[in-house]
Formats: C-alpha cells, structure tokens, sequence
C-alpha cells in the first residue's frame, strides 16, 4: 500500500524537504498576523498590532514610514510638463540630429523620418527654487516648492508592459516581487485590519494601457506580501459584506472553524502556504469590518472633497487620491495609484489636457492634504511613468510623441526630500540624460533607504541567489535630493 502523503514517518522527497525548510519562515509570518488573536496571545501579548517586520529591518532609523506611488500609466512626455528645451523648440520641425538617435532604441519611429517636435505649451518659472513647470499643470506649480523633480531618469524598457515590469520589480523578468511586496515583507504594516499594500486604478485619455495583476505581485515571497486591488466603483473588495442571514458572530465562527482545519494541515505538511491561506481568511475578516468604514466619505466635509474634486465612489483619480489618504492615516505602508491614459502617440495636446485635467489638481490636494495633516514629513510620494516620450514628432492620428527611455522626468515630495528643487538634465534636445543620470534602481535604492533599508543588504535566497529588489547592477541612493 503507497504510504499516505500526510503521514510525516515516511522517507521525504527532495520538495517535501525544500516545503520544511520553509515552515520557518511560514510559521513566523503566520504568528505575527495573528499577534492580538488567542493563538499568539500569550507569546506575543505585549507586541503593537500590525505585520511584524522581518528579523534585523529595518537596518538604521527610517526617515519614512510609508510610500505612495502615483503612476501615470503610458508614459508622460516631460516635454509638456517639467522638461523646457529651448532649443528643440527653436528646432520644431526641423530633421533630428542623427548624431543623437543613431543606434539608439525606438519603439515605433524605427527606420522613419524623424523630426524635432517642440514644446505644445509654455513653460514658467515657480516658487523659491525656479523650478520650470508647464501651463499644463497649474496645480502643480502652486505646490513647486514642495516637489524635487528628477530630470535625468534612465530606464531599460522601451515597451508598456515590460517597462511596467522594470519600474515595479526592478528587472524585466516576469513573476518577480514588486517593490511594494519587497517593502510589505521587509518592514511589516502598522495595521492588521487593512492589506499593507494596497493598489487603486483609475482611466481617462488617450489608448489606455491594460495593466497586469502580477505588477503588485510577490514573486518568489510569501504570497500574503502581495497587492490588493481596490475596485474604484462598487464595494472596495468583493464580497467585503456579509451575505444576508449571516451575523458577524456567525462569520467569525466560520473562519475560526477554517483556520482551525488549515492549521491541522499545516502541523501535517509544514508548507508556508497554508499559513498564507489562514492570514488571507483572517485578513478578509478584518476588512469586512474596517473597509466599509474606509470607502465612507461622509465624514469628509465638503471643503475636502472640493479641494480633491472627488465625487466618493465615482472610479475617478481624484477619489483614488482621497482614498489614498485615508488608507495613508490607517497605517497602510505602500498606496499605488495608477492612472491610465497617458500614451500619447497622437494628438498629444489634446489628451495632455484631459490627462492633466483629470490629475493635476488631486496630486495637488492629496500634497497639500497630507502636509496639513502633519503627514507628508513621514510620506514619500513618487510621481512618474514606467518611461518619456520622445522628442521627435510621431504623426499617428496627430502630432503625437514616442516611447522613450534615455531621459525623462519624475518627481519626489516629502519625508526629507528637497522640495523646490530640480535634479539632473538632459541635453539641450531632450534625448539623452547627461548630468547626474538616475536609473530606476537607483530609485528603488533611495526609497528603501528613505524606509530604513540598506538596499546592498535587502535579499532573499531564491534559486540559489540572493535576490535584490535593485538587482547585481551597481545602485546608488540618491542621496542629493534629500535634505
């Protein structure tokens, strides 16, 4: 007779060997989840709610307790928001130098005739520091001297999906964590009734780009480290609310009952993903209590709401952006916020408004918001695209620009970075980064720094390496634009 696979007497095979090994790491996670709950209680009664961090994180004081990342998803050109070239005006229609665009990458301009494309709008000098901001963005100038932007950003990926890949995981390689997930799993959550990682979507412009689930996976982590979707219209989360006839009394009797199943399982196979199973179930509890407090904004007065220019429950960016907030107050360690509609292969002048309509001033407000609540000195906001547009003309449904992935700009605010500031530069056209280059690794490394964590010294052991979320390449903390 084949031995039963639950029977622990039996010789074990190389996988149920590698599964034990692991249990380590499982049984730690699940007790921390559980701290507060009668299974740890005795063990752990003294510890704050929330998601432990792991063992030895973070490395030294964080400046930072939480992130959150506004994507504008297609890939803003900063050539109509904070990258002014003078002389690629003077240029406009004229042939494109091939000393600049000879051997480089180009998506859909390849082997066509490329000409200069100049700025569709007026650029303007403001706050403090000067920092040149377009008149596509007046919310945005109102808050210059809160932002640092980044004019020299470099990445690797010259399509949507794997330069999607590229900013969030760091590598194009699919199937590996995202840098909310490294953070999630790395520092823990200062709340156990909501997800530590949360993602918010919205849409409005032109040709918007799906974005793929595995952008806020975990990879090779435990899978309870991963992103949770917030839906923008409806419930949250589905199935948040209780089927009719079933109490909360009567709910938490049914997941007790599961966990207690789950955790005689787990004692038999030792696999860490059982206790990823437990946590989900506990957690789909905590958030059928504390997300329906969450998504009402009655307690919002009408002055937020306006300044936001949020309509609660509408799927809008600008409700993303409240929601943001709130998620910010209870303790949710990583917000990201995409917004899809900014590939602007076409009539570029026309979606650069409705994209900037419909974000520029809830940007505004969520900066202002935190700040006035005492909240931005612990928040790093990332603003940005998966990658910049061209500075040639891409005449497809009209003038429009392409992918480009040699220079474009982002920007940070808050926790100790130096608002009013620019960074780096690009040439006098536009097409290469040459002063003080900063690549999305070196992103990535500044941010965990900001968080506490030495990026060279943040690893999991994964197929016998030890994994990184800024890779083998050298990554550096940009440490010029923090104060």
């Amino acid at each position: 007779m084949n031995p039963s696979p639950f029977d622990l007497s039996v010789e074990q095979s190389r996988r149920s060997f590698l599964s034990n090994v692991g249990f380590g790491l499982g049984s730690t996670a699940l007790a921390s989840l559980l701290a507060g709950d009668a299974l740890a209680a005795d063990s752990q009664a003294s510890a704050p709610a929330g998601i432990a961090a792991q063992p030895g994180l973070p490395h030294f004081p964080s400046r930072i307790k939480r992130v959150i990342f506004l994507c504008m998803s297609g890939g803003p050109s900063q050539f109509e928001t904070f990258d002014n070239k003078p002389e690629l005006s003077r240029m406009d229609g004229q042939p494109m130098p091939e000393s600049f665009t000879a051997g480089q990458p180009i998506a859909q301009l390849q082997g066509q005739e490329l000409r200069c494309l100049g700025a569709m709008t007026k650029f303007k000098k403001y706050g403090a520091g000067g920092v040149e901001i377009s008149d596509f963005l007046p919310w945005h100038a109102k808050m210059a001297d809160d932002i640092c932007v980044i004019r020299s950003m470099t990445t690797e990926q010259i399509n949507h999906d794997p330069a999607h890949t590229f900013m969030n995981t760091g590598t194009v390689i699919s199937g590996r964590p995202s840098m909310g997930a490294w953070v999630n799993y790395g520092l823990g959550c200062e709340t156990n009734e909501l997800p530590g990682f949360v993602v918010l979507s919205s849409v409005g412009g032109r040709n918007p780009q799906p974005i793929a689930s595995r952008q806020w996976g975990t990879g090779f982590l435990p899978s309870r480290y991963q992103g949770v979707e917030f839906s923008s219209t409806g419930d949250p989360v589905s199935y948040v609310r209780n089927p009719p006839g079933v109490s909360v009394g009567q709910q938490r009797q049914i997941v007790d009952a599961v966990a207690q199943l789950n955790r005689g399982r787990l004692d038999k196979l030792q696999d860490p993903e059982i206790a990823t199973r437990i946590s989900a179930y506990e957690m789909a509890y905590r958030m059928q209590m504390s997300v329906p407090e969450l998504t009402d904004m009655s307690d919002e007065p009408q002055s937020v709401l306006d300044m936001y220019g949020a309509t609660p429950g509408d799927g809008s960016y600008a409700s993303n952006c409240l929601l943001a907030r709130r998620l910010a107050e209870r303790g949710v360690r990583f917000i990201h916020l995409y917004h899809r509609g900014w590939d602007h292969h076409g009539d570029l002048k026309k979606f650069m408004g409705v994209c900037t309509g419909l974000t520029d001033k809830p940007t505004y407000a969520l900066v202002q918001d935190l700040k006035q609540r005492g909240m931005l000195e612990d928040t790093l906001i990332v603003w940005g695209g998966e990658f910049g547009r061209t500075p040639m003309f891409q005449g497809k449904g009209g003038v429009g620009r392409d992918h480009h992935i040699k220079g474009f700009s982002m920007w940070m605010a808050g926790g100790p970075v130096k608002g009013g500031t620019t960074y780096g530069a690009t040439d006098e056209l536009g097409y290469n980064a040459v002063q003080d280059v900063v690549h999305v690794r070196d992103l990535h490394a500044t941010m965990l720094h900001l968080l506490g964590i030495d990026h060279n010294h943040f690893s999991v052991k994964f197929q016998g390496l030890d994994m990184k979320l800024t890779g083998v390449e050298p990554a550096r903390v940009v440490k010029e634009v923090l104060a």
